[in-house]
């Protein structure tokens, strides 16, 4: 659909002034309002790709999204374990913007025991937090109340996108190791057209984290990026009310 997934990532990357290469690790059918269909890459393949990758550039960054079987997820670990590929910045893609889950349980435990603990940033939304601490989390309270199980889950930095919540500005909460919280605050628009905004987000901050800064300078530009975009994107109209997505070009 161009909105999200390996689009919104490289248009996000040039956007950013990084160059992006990209592994497939799925391929999905879509309409703008639901994932329909996720085929995953055979892993052969996908280890085919990141040797490819690794072997022709030195790796800034990285960033993972739609990881679509267990075996994937152990191929992007043993090259994290390897050295090859630095600690990624993690969207853990587990769940449609609906919050039904579209991945098998076994992909969700390899995320869990595996991925996570090596991520440096993880980014999930409100609906794969709810997810990855056992409850339900509806509101930005509810997420600080839980800042100590964000932190357990092993990442370096956790970091819960706000923006399903309908407060008067978009609030996004980052939780260190230790459980230590920080709002990162910026202006909410009206703007049905948010397709990709968490892909969107985790690439900037993939991104920054390529140019040097540290993590919560990243998220932070990350935020504003993304706020920006949305900005950008509001007034357009498509057919039927649907809902469009970020716009990442300037």
């Amino acid at each position: 659909m161009g909105g999200a997934g390996l689009a919104a990532d490289l248009t996000t990357f040039a956007s950013l002034g990084v160059h992006g290469v990209v592994a497939a690790t799925a391929l999905t059918a879509q309409h703008l309002a639901s994932v329909d269909r996720v085929d995953p890459t055979p892993p052969s393949l996908v280890a085919a790709q990141l040797d490819g990758i690794v072997a022709a550039f030195s790796v800034a960054a990285a960033k993972t999204g739609l990881l679509g079987s267990a075996a994937i997820v152990e191929i992007v670990v043993e090259r994290i374990d390897a050295g090859t590929l630095p600690a990624p910045v993690v969207d853990p893609v587990l769940v449609d913007g609906r919050g039904v889950r579209f991945v098998p349980a076994e992909v969700e435990s390899a995320y869990r025991t595996q991925l996570i603990p090596r991520a440096r940033i993880l980014t999930p939304n409100v609906h794969e937090a709810s997810l990855l601490v056992g409850r339900r989390l509806d509101s930005i309270d509810d997420v600080v109340a839980v800042a100590d199980d964000l932190a357990a889950l092993g990442a370096d930095t956790v970091v819960v996108t706000g923006g399903n919540f309908l407060d008067a500005i978009a609030v996004d909460v980052v939780v260190d190791g230790s459980g230590a919280v920080e709002l990162l605050e910026g202006p909410r628009f009206e703007s049905r057209h948010v397709r990709g905004s968490g892909c969107t987000f985790a690439a900037a901050t993939a991104a920054m984290l390529a140019h040097g800064d540290a993590p919560i300078e990243a998220l932070r530009t990350a935020k504003r990026f993304v706020s920006d975009r949305i900005a950008a994107g509001s007034a357009w109209h498509l057919g039927d009310g649907l809902a469009g997505p970020v716009a990442h070009w300037f």
